[in-house]
């Protein structure tokens, strides 16, 4: 009788050296990469090339809002593809309309530009500033100090942080930093030239710092009584990311006049898609036709496929209640990471942030990180990596927690007890 030899096991093999070969040789190195080879993911979980997983409470940083290879975002991607992927914006689709609609409903009466990123949404806010002022001269933008609006040559301008403007100088003209949270200093920065304030609602990459309630709605004042535009980046905080589908929505949600706050214009980008690159900014109604035909464009921006997935996204959020998630979840999150504050103060200051954009604040000088030269947030998320965990950092000392906002609670209970691993070690 012929013997039955059992098939071998799977190898698993590691393309890690010949992968980043291709990257070296490649790819313009503008980016420090962590030393991590991803292949694939499911849910809240990625995997590497030598077969390790990773609880991914990244995102993407803030995009992957329905977890990893989600098959509802599959399904929209494949029937739509099988209809049309692209057509120019001079023809009218369903899917776009659509998209349009259901992002006013969520905000208030307005009207929606389509593209492709953040930073073009922020592109967008900008040439509407200028729209509006330009009969009177008006052009400055005031942004606030640690803000971060995107990588074009008018995003670092924009940006409050000096580290994105190096090597990148003279700087677009028109934009001057302000302290955040302080009402006097944007009182003082007034111009005769300045035409609009643009602030997000939760800085990310300036360290997880929420806006507050008395700061937007003096903003919303302000911005009123000199006839100015009040714009907010919502690309890494909204979406459903703080628990409310903006923000701003979040921050004054019980706080007397906050339920008639509105801006004038928000970005929008990130978890729109779900991963899939969509990008998006909103104009409110007074001022919603100032970009009339032919003063603002698109290639790719709002094309069928694009609006499609994101209306999936939105379809499942509302489904599957991840607001209330991104609230109840988050809000366990970030007592836990009090508690580490609490427990171990040499090594965790503070929790940060709100929902699922959470921030883990440091302590300084941790000892066990004094050999290296590296910023603390750097080193802290190096650790979790060899502990099988992704995060963020934001600056120095500040490390960030976006996961899905369909994570699961014994997913997220994983994460603490990783992360409480790492602490006590360094201790």
């Amino acid at each position: 009788m012929k013997e039955i030899i059992p098939a071998p096991p799977a190898i698993v093999r590691n393309d890690y050296e010949s992968i980043r070969e291709l990257f070296t040789k490649n790819v313009v190195p503008s980016y420090g990469r962590f030393e991590l080879v991803l292949s694939h993911g499911v849910g809240s979980y990625v995997f590497d090339v030598a077969g390790k997983r990773y609880l991914d409470l990244g995102g993407g940083i803030a995009v992957n809002c329905l977890g990893n290879a989600h098959p509802a975002i599959t399904e929209a991607l494949v029937e739509q593809s099988k209809k049309l992927i692209h057509v120019s914006n001079l023809y009218f689709t369903e899917p776009q309309g659509r998209l349009a609609a259901e992002l006013v409903k969520r905000i208030g009466r307005g009207k929606v530009f389509f593209c492709n990123s953040g930073a073009e949404a922020n592109e967008g806010l900008f040439k509407l500033a200028r729209k509006f002022g330009h009969d009177e001269g008006r052009f400055e933008i005031l942004t606030a100090t640690n803000s971060f609006h995107g990588r074009t040559l008018a995003g670092i301008a924009a940006t409050g942080q000096d580290k994105v403007k190096k090597g990148f100088e003279p700087a677009v003209t028109g934009f001057r930093h302000i302290p955040f949270n302080d009402l006097e200093a944007v009182r003082n920065a007034i111009s005769p030239a300045t035409i609009a304030i643009l602030i997000e609602g939760v800085q990310g990459e300036g360290g997880v710092t929420p806006a507050t309630p008395e700061y937007l709605l003096s903003l919303r004042a302000l911005c009123d009584e000199k006839k100015m535009l009040l714009l907010m980046d919502g690309v890494q905080c909204g979406h459903y990311r703080t628990g409310k589908f903006q923000s701003f929505q979040k921050i004054l949600e019980g706080v007397p006049g906050g339920e008639k706050f509105l801006p004038d214009g928000i970005s929008m980008a990130k978890s729109l898609g779900g991963g899939f690159p969509i990008g998006a900014f909103w104009v409110r109604a007074p001022y919603a036709d100032l970009l009339s035909a032919g003063t603002h464009g698109t290639t790719y921006g709002g094309t069928p496929l694009a609006c499609a997935v994101a209306l999936k996204v939105l379809e499942v959020i509302e489904k599957e209640n991840l607001a209330e998630q991104a609230r109840k979840l988050g809000a366990w999150l970030k007592s836990e990471i009090e508690r580490l504050a609490k427990t171990y103060p040499a090594v965790v200051k503070s929790a940060r942030g709100m929902g699922f954009m959470l921030g883990i604040e440091l302590a300084e000088k941790i000892p066990s990180f004094a050999a290296s030269d590296k910023p603390a947030a750097l080193q802290f998320v190096n650790r979790l990596h060899a502990a099988g965990v992704l995060a963020i950092p934001a600056g120095n000392q500040i490390v960030r927690l976006l996961p899905p906002l369909n994570l699961k609670p014994q997913e997220a209970g994983e994460g603490i007890s990783k992360i409480e691993e790492i602490v006590k070690q360094l201790v």
